[in-house]
């Protein structure tokens, strides 16, 4: 991916804050609730994160009001950026499968009566 357009996505309003919450698995209108950003604006960040391969289509849940709705998870855990004098650089420490697992163990545990 293009540093630069990695830079830009980053920069964009919402995305570092989605990236942040979407540590497990959240829907649009959860992004926008927890976020208190437009639901359309919900949207069309997740579809700019989607397209820059940063975040993950994680599956489908059932809402509170009964119905299948997408859940999304991010698919990175740190960005490091390298500054040089002609170029700069951009790597990513992806999640592992491993690590998603954990964390939803984690979170179940948490929320259990």
């Amino acid at each position: 991916m293009d540093p630069a357009s990695v830079l830009r996505v980053l920069g964009n309003k919402y995305n570092a804050e989605i990236l942040r919450a979407t540590h497990t698995p959240m829907s649009a209108q959860e992004l926008s609730d927890e976020l208190d950003i437009p639901i359309a604006t919900s949207y069309r960040r997740i579809e700019e994160l989607l397209d820059h391969d940063l975040l993950a289509l994680e599956g489908q849940e059932f809402s509170a009001e009964g119905r299948r709705t997408k859940v999304y998870r991010r698919k990175i855990d740190e960005i490091e950026i390298a500054f040089g004098t002609d170029e700069f650089e951009v790597d990513f420490k992806r999640r592992t499968e491993a690590k998603n697992n954990l964390v939803d163990v984690w979170s179940d545990l948490r929320n259990e009566p």
